[in-house]
């Protein structure tokens, strides 16, 4: 018996699990690994994959059987992590967005950071003006199709592209008049750095939203960004803190406090309420990955932090890794031959569908595209970013699903807002979290005063659950954050709870606390143990003092109420 549980315990050491990572340009790296296997290697596997040296900005991104996104830890075992059933589907991503991504050492490093904002800018999370979203576009027609050509490229060749969830035609002539002119005989990664050089430029650059509400129960999104910690509400950026002004981060449930100690010893506390104890973790662990990353010297100097105080069991982390400063210097010392990239050109993506002719030039296969559109319903003013790290939660509410158009421009005039040419988001139209990758990554609706639902083209990277389901996940969260559902009253209430619970902490804590000191006397005073620690006490003037004067006393004090009782009671 004994010998057949072992070997089924070898057996189960040695099994293998079967892991499917989706890279940037939407193809797919698969790869078997062992059950102890921990996240860096899975990690270091990927990265020889793509032959990938400057490999610190990246990560590998996955969602958990409740539709909560993490970042995979490197310190940790894989399948301990995954929490869900084999094969594991996972997608490597920008964790850490370059201070100055034109000055990275590699090609290849610049050409993921570039995807991974081409993506960003599709899905809305990268806002522009007019001007500059034409630019950024025909930057990227130019590092897929080349020079412009007549004979290739006929009239309205722009809009078979959507580099946007939506835009005009005058955008469109925009971005056509820009590629004819100003950008011929720039080779694809000449337009690639100026479109990193152009984007780095802009405020939402790096920006990972999560979807919270403020204390006055109004919906926000806080982000990271290389510079510092960023609050967003509607498309107006209502806080920016500089990384060296963060003092301190931690979350009590589903509260997000953030310490901030500005110019004059002036101090502020920042809070927020994030949809699910889950998700405030994980923007904690966020929010202490990146300022470790971005602030600190060196990664020695990294501390493990704890988000606990005195009456509330918290969680403890630690960043483990590099930091921004270390990379650059180390990426200084890379001397090698340029590796070869394969540009993945012509070919429709998840995250930026292009012109449907032509090979495609990708060192795996191409994988299955699916696209759907969703109509969502009137809800929240026009929020101009996503929500990368959003669990969604299941809620019917009317959700339709339409056969897929050409592009992702909408039509019907009456389902869309008009795009003003002075400010241009590109994300008037788009859902909680990215929907090129798994569950919606944006919170971009209709305006309020448009008072029409629209629809966007979404793509499926089904790490979980189908397109219907994931539809209606997002409309239980767009309820969830919708300010009519969860004003200052709850917000209050919860606090008063909290408050409440503390101090029933306290309480139980003294008391228990004088229950042990009680019988910790009763032992000295009453009993008959002569243990080496009791006689030393004892043997102390003033133990003999408190005894003779205090204790003696009030024990013959209670001894007579005692005896009186039980007179009284006999007597009756």
């Amino acid at each position: 018996m004994l010998s057949r549980w072992m070997s089924g315990s070898s057996r189960n050491l040695d099994r293998e699990y079967n892991c499917t990572v989706r890279l940037l340009d939407d193809s797919e790296y698969t790869c078997t690994i062992q059950r102890d296997a921990k996240g860096q290697y899975l990690f270091d596997l990927l990265c020889h994959h793509l032959n990938l040296l400057e490999k610190d900005y990246f990560g590998i991104r996955f969602v958990d059987p409740d539709k909560q996104r993490h970042w995979l830890e490197f310190t940790k075992s894989v399948v301990k992590q995954m929490r869900a059933q084999p094969p594991f589907t996972m997608c490597f991503r920008v964790k850490f967005y370059p201070m100055d991504p034109a000055a990275l050492k590699e090609e290849i490093t610049r050409y993921l950071v570039f995807l991974q904002i081409k993506r960003d800018l599709y899905h809305g999370r990268l806002l522009c003006k007019t001007s500059d979203a034409a630019l950024l576009a025909a930057y990227i027609l130019q590092a897929e199709i080349g020079d412009y050509d007549p004979g290739k490229h006929p009239e309205g060749y722009s809009s078979k592209f959507q580099f946007f969830p939506k835009h005009s035609e005058k955008l469109e002539r925009k971005i056509a008049e820009i590629h004819k002119s100003e950008l011929s005989g720039q080779t694809p990664a000449t337009s690639e750095l100026n479109f990193l050089r152009k984007a780095q430029t802009l405020e939402t650059y790096g920006v990972d939203p999560h979807p919270c509400k403020d204390v006055s129960g109004n919906a926000a999104f806080l982000a990271f960004t290389p510079f510092g910690f960023v609050v967003l509400q509607g498309n107006k950026r209502v806080h920016f803190i500089k990384w060296n002004e963060v003092t301190k981060m931690k979350f009590e449930g589903k509260t997000f406090y953030l310490y901030v100690s500005q110019k004059e010893e002036k101090k502020i506390v920042l809070t927020y309420f994030a949809p699910t104890p889950e998700a405030c973790k994980h923007l904690w662990k966020c929010g202490i990955e990146n300022q470790a990353f971005y602030k600190l010297e060196k990664s020695s100097q990294v501390r493990t932090v704890s988000s606990s105080n005195l009456f509330f069991k918290g969680s403890r982390f630690r960043y483990s890794g590099r930091v921004a400063k270390e990379v650059m210097e180390s990426s200084a010392k890379i001397k090698r031959e340029p590796p070869e990239i394969h540009r993945a050109g012509l070919v429709p993506s998840r995250s930026c569908p292009s012109i449907t002719h032509g090979p495609r030039l990708s060192s795996v296969p191409r994988t299955r595209r699916r696209a759907v559109h969703i109509s969502i319903m009137e809800g929240l003013e026009s929020l101009r970013d996503s929500a990368h790290s959003t669990p969604v939660r299941s809620a019917s509410h009317g959700d339709t699903f339409m056969a897929p158009g050409r592009s992702g421009r909408v039509e019907s005039s009456e389902r869309v807002a008009v795009i003003a040419d002075e400010n241009y988001s590109p994300a008037d139209s788009v859902l909680p979290t990215p929907v090129a990758e798994h569950s919606l990554e944006l919170m971009l609706l209709s305006r309020q005063a448009n008072g029409a639902p629209c629809s966007i083209e979404e793509e499926k990277e089904s790490e979980a659950g189908t397109p219907s389901a994931e539809a209606e996940e997002a409309g239980g969260e767009l309820r969830a954050l919708c300010p009519g559902t969860g004003g200052p009253g709850s917000a209050q209430a919860e606090q008063v709870n909290k408050f409440v619970l503390s101090v029933l902490r306290l309480l139980l804590v003294t008391v228990g606390l004088l229950f042990v000191l009680l019988l910790l006397l009763i032992i000295l005073t009453e009993s008959d143990l002569d243990t080496a620690f009791f006689r030393d006490i004892r043997q102390t003037p003033e133990f003999e003092q408190f005894h003779y004067q205090y204790f003696c006393p009030l024990r013959r004090w209670f001894a007579c109420k005692v005896r009186a009782v039980v007179n009284l009671l006999i007597d009756t």
